[in-house]
Protein backbone atom coordinates (compact mmCIF):
# COMPACT_ATOMS: atom_id res chain seq x y z
CA UNK A 1 0.00 0.00 0.00
CA UNK A 2 1.43 3.36 -1.06
CA UNK A 3 0.54 6.56 0.70
CA UNK A 4 -3.16 6.11 1.51
CA UNK A 5 -5.47 9.06 1.06
CA UNK A 6 -7.43 10.44 4.00
CA UNK A 7 -10.56 8.83 2.52
CA UNK A 8 -8.85 5.43 2.30
CA UNK A 9 -7.72 5.68 5.93
CA UNK A 10 -11.19 6.83 7.03
CA UNK A 11 -12.75 3.90 5.16
CA UNK A 12 -10.33 1.37 6.66
CA UNK A 13 -11.08 2.67 10.16
CA UNK A 14 -14.83 2.56 9.49
CA UNK A 15 -14.64 -0.97 8.05
CA UNK A 16 -12.68 -2.17 11.10
CA UNK A 17 -15.25 -0.61 13.43
CA UNK A 18 -18.16 -2.12 11.53
CA UNK A 19 -16.50 -5.55 11.34
CA UNK A 20 -15.97 -5.66 15.11
CA UNK A 21 -19.51 -4.44 15.78
CA UNK A 22 -21.00 -7.03 13.41
CA UNK A 23 -18.96 -9.74 15.13
CA UNK A 24 -20.13 -8.86 18.64
CA UNK A 25 -23.72 -7.81 17.91
CA UNK A 26 -25.34 -11.25 18.38
CA UNK A 27 -23.67 -11.75 21.76
CA UNK A 28 -24.45 -8.18 22.88
CA UNK A 29 -28.11 -8.79 22.00
CA UNK A 30 -28.12 -11.70 24.44
CA UNK A 31 -27.78 -9.03 27.15
CA UNK A 32 -30.87 -7.19 25.90
CA UNK A 33 -28.99 -4.48 24.01
CA UNK A 34 -28.69 -3.32 20.45
CA UNK A 35 -25.28 -1.84 19.63
CA UNK A 36 -26.58 1.74 19.59
CA UNK A 37 -28.18 1.17 22.99
CA UNK A 38 -24.89 -0.12 24.35
CA UNK A 39 -23.18 3.08 23.22
CA UNK A 40 -26.00 5.14 24.75
CA UNK A 41 -25.57 3.39 28.10
CA UNK A 42 -21.79 3.79 27.95
CA UNK A 43 -22.16 7.58 27.57
CA UNK A 44 -24.87 8.03 30.19
CA UNK A 45 -22.64 8.74 33.20
CA UNK A 46 -20.96 11.64 31.38
CA UNK A 47 -24.08 12.83 29.50
CA UNK A 48 -27.14 12.29 31.73
CA UNK A 49 -29.52 14.53 29.75
CA UNK A 50 -31.14 13.36 26.51
CA UNK A 51 -30.06 16.44 24.51
CA UNK A 52 -26.46 15.95 25.70
CA UNK A 53 -26.62 12.28 24.71
CA UNK A 54 -27.89 13.23 21.25
CA UNK A 55 -24.91 15.56 20.76
CA UNK A 56 -22.38 13.09 22.18
CA UNK A 57 -23.66 10.24 20.01
CA UNK A 58 -24.36 12.41 16.95
CA UNK A 59 -27.85 10.97 16.91
CA UNK A 60 -31.20 12.72 16.30
CA UNK A 61 -33.12 13.53 19.49
CA UNK A 62 -36.15 11.40 18.44
CA UNK A 63 -33.84 8.38 18.11
CA UNK A 64 -32.46 9.04 21.60
CA UNK A 65 -36.02 9.31 22.94
CA UNK A 66 -36.92 5.97 21.33
CA UNK A 67 -33.83 4.24 22.75
CA UNK A 68 -34.34 5.76 26.20
CA UNK A 69 -37.94 4.52 26.29
CA UNK A 70 -36.76 1.05 25.32
CA UNK A 71 -34.02 1.14 27.97
CA UNK A 72 -36.56 2.29 30.58
CA UNK A 73 -38.88 -0.57 29.65
CA UNK A 74 -35.96 -2.98 30.06
CA UNK A 75 -35.22 -1.39 33.48
CA UNK A 76 -31.73 -0.40 32.31
CA UNK A 77 -32.32 3.36 32.68
CA UNK A 78 -34.21 5.42 35.22
CA UNK A 79 -35.61 8.89 34.50
CA UNK A 80 -35.61 11.50 37.27
CA UNK A 81 -37.04 15.01 36.96
CA UNK A 82 -34.81 17.93 37.88
CA UNK A 83 -35.84 19.74 41.05
CA UNK A 84 -35.64 23.23 39.54
CA UNK A 85 -37.17 22.38 36.15
CA UNK A 86 -39.86 19.71 35.98
CA UNK A 87 -39.63 19.70 32.16
CA UNK A 88 -36.03 18.52 32.30
CA UNK A 89 -35.01 15.08 33.42
CA UNK A 90 -31.79 13.27 34.21
CA UNK A 91 -31.13 9.72 33.14
CA UNK A 92 -29.25 7.26 35.31
CA UNK A 93 -28.17 3.70 34.79
CA UNK A 94 -29.85 1.14 36.96
CA UNK A 95 -27.89 -1.73 38.47
CA UNK A 96 -29.17 -4.07 35.72
CA UNK A 97 -28.37 -1.45 33.06
CA UNK A 98 -24.80 -1.13 34.29
CA UNK A 99 -24.48 -4.93 34.40
CA UNK A 100 -25.69 -5.25 30.79
CA UNK A 101 -23.45 -2.40 29.62
CA UNK A 102 -20.40 -3.83 31.34
CA UNK A 103 -21.09 -7.30 29.90
CA UNK A 104 -21.33 -5.78 26.41
CA UNK A 105 -18.13 -3.82 27.01
CA UNK A 106 -16.30 -7.05 27.91
CA UNK A 107 -17.59 -8.68 24.71
CA UNK A 108 -16.41 -5.74 22.61
CA UNK A 109 -13.11 -5.56 24.48
CA UNK A 110 -12.40 -9.24 23.85
CA UNK A 111 -13.29 -9.04 20.14
CA UNK A 112 -11.17 -5.95 19.53
CA UNK A 113 -8.46 -7.43 21.73
CA UNK A 114 -8.18 -10.44 19.40
CA UNK A 115 -7.50 -8.05 16.52
CA UNK A 116 -5.04 -6.00 18.55
CA UNK A 117 -3.19 -9.22 19.46
CA UNK A 118 -1.92 -9.22 15.86
CA UNK A 119 0.16 -6.15 16.75
CA UNK A 120 3.34 -6.03 18.80
CA UNK A 121 3.34 -4.16 22.10
CA UNK A 122 5.21 -1.32 20.40
CA UNK A 123 2.68 -1.16 17.55
CA UNK A 124 -0.20 -1.05 20.04
CA UNK A 125 1.49 1.77 21.94
CA UNK A 126 2.07 3.67 18.70
CA UNK A 127 -1.53 3.06 17.58
CA UNK A 128 -2.81 4.43 20.90
CA UNK A 129 -0.57 7.49 20.56
CA UNK A 130 -1.76 8.13 17.00
CA UNK A 131 -5.44 7.67 17.90
CA UNK A 132 -5.17 10.06 20.85
CA UNK A 133 -3.50 12.63 18.62
CA UNK A 134 -6.14 12.27 15.90
CA UNK A 135 -8.96 12.43 18.43
CA UNK A 136 -7.79 15.76 19.87
CA UNK A 137 -10.71 18.10 19.39
CA UNK A 138 -8.93 21.09 17.89
CA UNK A 139 -5.86 19.40 16.52
CA UNK A 140 -4.09 21.56 14.02
CA UNK A 141 -0.83 20.99 12.20
CA UNK A 142 2.12 20.27 14.50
Amino acid sequence: MGKPSPWELWTLNFELTMAVMAEVEPEVREHGLEMKEFFLLSKLDDHPYPADLARALITPKPSITFMVKRMEAAAFVQRQTEAGDLRRFRLTLTRSGRKAMEAARVILDEAFGRRLARLSTGERTELARILVRLAEEHAGPR
